[in-house]
């Protein structure tokens, strides 16, 4: 769902099976494969807690590989591969989110967009729920929880040029019911000027940044790039930066995404997920071009990619998150150039 910030998120226009880069999983990336039940006829809904709190699932997909137990965690971007009979509802109630929520990240033309042997990228999409007043535009709404009007429209199928219907319970993409207090962080996805947070400690978790700080563990992606937004979205910071500027990886590990189809793909347009070692994710978004392929090794400063402003974006910019850790860039103000802590 940026000046050069983008209205990043996370989650439209062609299949998945379009995947110059789609996710293949392996043994090295056991949080990011979809455990299967060994009756794959099993398979039990899991609830949503929802009305106008976080859309978060209160337990991830459960079931065995090989007979190993396995739990997916629900901060981190999971990738799925269509089996014969799925639907994909069913998907979404193995990873406890909305069908929404998978056609929005995957590009798809509606539920029935799925194929045997597609892989879907699963997002952990956060949120509230909304029911529509008389009175109420995609803007104030937006306004309310710190969301955009675009992926609002986007994520319910409305026309962003219209009202939406009064009585109707929409879902606010990575809304918000508060901004955290300790933070002077301007409204995310906000056109208008930012201010810097402040030095203070940011709360955590702040949407899949829960997990300990990691001093000197990551590189800046960009060198010399300027933070254009503080954290927002899922423990993400904005770093502005020419055109065409090389994207390093923050740290080693596997390259488990790399989409550079130049599709929407819920926002992010080109991007690129590393699973670390330590099984926390570094997600780079907005690329001009991605330099890497799903399954590649990577290591700490590699080129992974360029800065651009596919997605949903206003200016040029990486848009950088990191899933199970604290991000390095989150106490650093908007319009300086700054360096991982």
């Amino acid at each position: 769902m940026l000046p050069s910030k983008a209205k990043a998120f996370w989650p439209f226009s062609t299949g998945i099976a379009a995947a110059t880069s789609a996710a293949v999983p392996s043994a090295t990336t056991p949080a990011l494969v979809a455990p299967l039940n060994s009756d794959p006829n099993a398979r039990a809904p899991i609830a949503l807690a929802t009305s106008e709190s976080a859309l978060v699932a209160y337990s991830g997909p459960s079931g065995t590989i090989a007979d190993v137990a396995s739990t997916t965690q629900s901060d981190r971007i999971s990738v799925y591969v269509v089996r014969p009979g799925d639907t994909l509802s069913e998907i979404a109630n193995m990873f406890g989110v909305s069908v929404n929520t998978v056609i929005w990240a995957n590009n798809l033309k509606g539920a029935n967009d799925i194929h045997p042997g597609d892989m879907l990228i699963i997002l952990p999409v956060s949120g509230v729920e909304h029911v529509v007043q008389k009175g109420d535009t995609l803007t104030s709404i937006a306004a309310k929880y710190h969301a955009d009007p675009l992926e609002i429209a986007q994520y319910n199928g409305l026309d962003p040029q219209a009202p939406p219907p009064v009585g109707a319970t929409i879902t606010i993409p990575g809304g918000e019911l508060s901004i955290p207090s300790t933070s002077s962080l301007s409204t995310p996805h906000s056109s208008g000027t930012k201010r810097a947070p402040s030095r203070g400690k940011i709360s955590e978790p702040y949407l899949g940044g829960n997990g300990p700080a990691l001093p000197g563990f990551f590189a800046s992606p960009v060198p010399g790039g300027i933070i254009t937004q503080g954290i927002h979205g899922w423990n993400a910071v904005d770093i502005g930066a020419p055109r065409g500027t090389p994207i390093h990886a923050a740290a080693s590990g596997t390259v488990i995404i790399a989409r550079g189809n130049g599709a929407w793909n819920g926002g992010y347009g080109n991007y690129v997920v590393i699973n670390l070692s330590n099984g926390v994710q570094t997600l780079y978004a907005h690329m001009l071009r991605t330099a890497v392929s799903p399954g590649e090794t990577v290591t700490k400063n590699q080129i992974i990619g360029y800065v651009g402003m596919t997605g949903w974006t206003t200016g040029p910019h990486v848009h950088f998150e990191v899933r199970g850790a604290a991000n390095p860039f989150r106490n650093c103000p908007v319009g300086d150039s700054c360096s991982p802590q």
